[in-house]
């Protein structure tokens, strides 16, 4: 059945383009190097196939089977392997698991209201001694219309990261300003949050 996301993904192009978000790469240093690591709605595949060719065993999860077939196919000529899993973000047996990184990039189409349960399932997910990273826009991200939901519900604030994954180490909780070039999808002055927290 065809949903929202497919009709997103529709288009030739990638919508936010082929090469890993910027706030990826900055905070991969940070992850467990190769580690067992999944990406939370990874859309047309963009980060997991970037992590899969930095030799990480990475399962990429996304409700979109048109995005994903367009993530087979970047994988495929970036000549690397990733599990894609066709999942709802709300079912939450990928949680089930524990991995060594827990990638979660603009993920902010959930409503506040089922935020808590997105976050309790991302937390359950990152192992003792992983790593959960978070990336995604701020509140002031709305005046700015260069990208992401138009609801400053849906978006993040440090205060709100460190008060929800408080019982994890944190280790970078920052908001910043920043020019992105990421597809159509994601173009112009942003307003950006880096989050990353320890199992």
């Amino acid at each position: 059945m065809e949903n929202f996301w497919d009709k997103r993904y529709a288009g030739a192009d990638y919508l936010f383009g082929t090469q890993p978000a910027a706030g990826l790469i900055a905070l991969e240093p940070h992850l467990v190097a190769g580690g067992k690591t999944l990406v939370v709605a990874d859309g047309e595949g963009r980060n997991s196939v970037y992590l899969a060719s930095r030799g990480y065993d990475v399962r990429a999860t996304d409700y979109s089977q048109v995005a994903q077939e367009k993530a087979k196919a970047l994988a495929k000529e970036a000549g690397v392997d990733v599990e894609f899993v066709l999942s709802d973000i709300y079912d939450a047996g990928w949680s089930d698991e524990a991995y060594d990184n827990v990638v979660a990039i603009f993920i902010q189409f959930v409503p506040p209201e089922r935020m808590g349960e997105i976050f309790t399932a991302l937390a359950r997910a990152t192992r003792a001694g992983g790593t959960l990273l978070i990336h995604g826009y701020t509140p002031e991200q709305v005046a700015l219309g260069t990208g992401g939901p138009g609801n400053p519900d849906h978006l993040y604030t440090p205060d709100m990261l460190a008060d929800v994954f408080s019982q994890m180490q944190i280790t970078v909780n920052r908001a910043y300003t920043a020019t992105l070039d990421e597809g159509r999808g994601h173009s112009g002055p942003s307003a950006l949050i880096d989050f990353v927290a320890k199992g």
